[in-house]
């Protein structure tokens, strides 16, 4: 559901943090605004920030590093037709709001000589995703030692070949406050945490490692005794099974992808593709595109900011606007783009609630929040045993994508050679080469097991870092280039 009430009540606490120990009022941030307005600019906003991150980590059986900090300032922009005007400080203060507000109305240097009036205030329609909880003190620091040590001691009890275990717990507590020119007040409070795992393994010399974690917008509770002996498995398990990898062979053949977190493969080379600001430049793969056919049948893409307590989620953005599913493409044909406000106004559509910045010393852009596939009716042994030569991917390391012609390269770090639609054996090394628009059209078989990864994403776009999620089902692509070291 989507309201107001929710706004009420993440504003009082933002209020407490980011304003009351300043001095400033909600009438000081409205007379911000109207100082920059008097420059004729088309938008203008204030983001406030609050944070605080905690992060400890385990190695060689001993706690080694912990570390808090925290930190808070404002970001003040405007905005002039396609330029962006922008200054931030970690000085929150009336004196420090009122030279950004001089600063960036200068992107227009015609003034108005009428007297400037902000919008009526209006509070943002908000969603309850995730609790406005802080996350770092839903554990004390014994308990958060004894999680990690338990990693530990439960990876080397699961096989005599793990020689070296690493975990580390991550927990962030982060509220925002936002004002914009238009007379909107949005404020959200974000929990956000994290468990990662990462275990070597040996055996007759050879050394392999295995990762595995997850998280999301909860307390630390969340990581039980179940889930922790989960995210073990899965990362011995990795780790072992390359222990017994050979080299990839090379060549154009089928690529089987698993669910999940594979679905990072079309984060990058099709959902930046998709994000609003390279559309209206021109310079995506996807411009202008939109009602025509870019996949093949059967291929949903959606961009969900709405799912409850996912690491990619929001309440509303940083912009102030609400979160929403994006239907992107449908049945292969392309429905939309990702926007923020913007690109969504030159381009004269609707925001997306997809405005996203790293923190206050940041400007804004469209980004993905959840971007995932659909899944169909497929059985996953069922596609896996239609591959007559090919490579069955499970898990991805990092990858890179070039937005204007949508080629990508990407690193498995869990694969099966396959023939006759019977596995082989685990492969190293193996180099996934293709376009994210041509990759696409080559999807023949899609599965029934669609599923979102555990909550570990995190998408760079112009150096700024923001949590994501990606997810999708078993998929089946034909032709794919695989670069191999056989």
């Amino acid at each position: 559901m989507i309201s107001r009430e929710p706004t009420i009540e993440r504003l009082g606490v933002a209020t407490e943090l980011l304003l009351t120990p300043f001095g400033l009022t909600e009438s000081d941030l409205s007379r911000t605004l109207a100082l920059i307005a008097e420059h004729r600019v088309d938008d203008a906003d204030l983001y406030f920030q609050y944070t605080r991150a905690e992060g400890w980590s385990l190695e060689e059986g001993i706690v080694k590093t912990g570390s808090f900090s925290i930190d808070q300032g404002v970001g003040v922009r405007a905005v002039a037709g396609e330029k962006t005007a922008f200054a931030y400080s970690d000085d929150i203060s009336l004196a420090s709001l009122t030279d950004a507000a001089q600063t960036v109305r200068a992107i227009n240097g015609a003034s108005q000589s009428k007297r400037i009036k902000v919008g009526k205030r209006q509070l943002a329609r908000s969603r309850r995703l995730y609790p406005g909880l802080d996350p770092i003190g839903t554990l004390d620091s014994t308990a958060k030692v004894a999680l990690l040590e338990k990693v530990e001691k439960l990876a080397r009890a699961k096989d005599p070949r793990v020689v070296q275990v690493m975990a580390g717990l991550a927990s962030e507590h982060d509220v925002v406050l936002v004002a914009r020119l238009d007379g909107t007040l949005a404020a959200d409070v974000r929990p956000l945490v994290r468990l990662s795992v990462t275990v070597i393994a040996e055996q007759n010399g050879r050394r392999e490692i295995g990762s595995f974690g997850g998280g999301g917008r909860f307390g630390l509770a969340y990581f039980d005794e179940v889930l922790i002996q989960r995210y073990v498995d899965e990362a011995v398990s990795a780790a072992l099974t390359n222990l017994d990898s050979r080299p990839a062979p090379a060549g154009e053949m089928t690529v089987v992808l698993g669910p999940g977190w594979p679905g990072v493969l079309f984060h990058e080379a099709v959902g930046h593709g998709l994000e609003g600001d390279f559309n209206r430049k021109g310079s995506s793969a996807f411009t202008g595109r939109i009602g025509q056919r870019v996949a093949a049948k059967g291929v949903t893409v959606l961009d969900d900011g709405t799912i409850a307590d996912r690491r990619g989620s929001l309440n509303v953005d940083d912009e102030g606007h609400p979160t929403q599913k994006n239907v992107l493409i449908e049945d292969g044909i392309l429905k939309g783009y990702i926007q923020d406000a913007m690109n969504a106004r030159l381009m004269k559509v609707k925001p997306t609630g997809n405005g996203r910045r790293e923190s206050y010393a940041h400007i804004p852009m469209p980004r993905m929040t959840n971007t995932y596939m659909l899944g169909s009716d497929k059985d996953p042994k069922e596609i896996v045993a239609s591959i007559k030569k090919g490579l069955y991917a499970t898990n991805f390391g990092g990858g890179q994508v070039d937005i204007t012609s949508g080629k990508f390269v990407f690193s498995a770090s869990e694969a099966y050679w396959v023939e006759n639609g019977k596995i082989q054996y685990p492969v190293k090394g193996a180099t996934i080469v293709g376009s994210g628009p041509e990759s696409l059209k080559k999807i023949s078989m899609i599965g029934n097991d669609m599923a979102l990864d555990s909550g570990v994403g995190t998408c760079g776009k112009e150096g700024q870092s923001v949590p994501v999620g990606v997810g999708q089902p078993t998929l089946r692509i034909d032709g794919l280039t695989v670069g191999g070291t056989g």
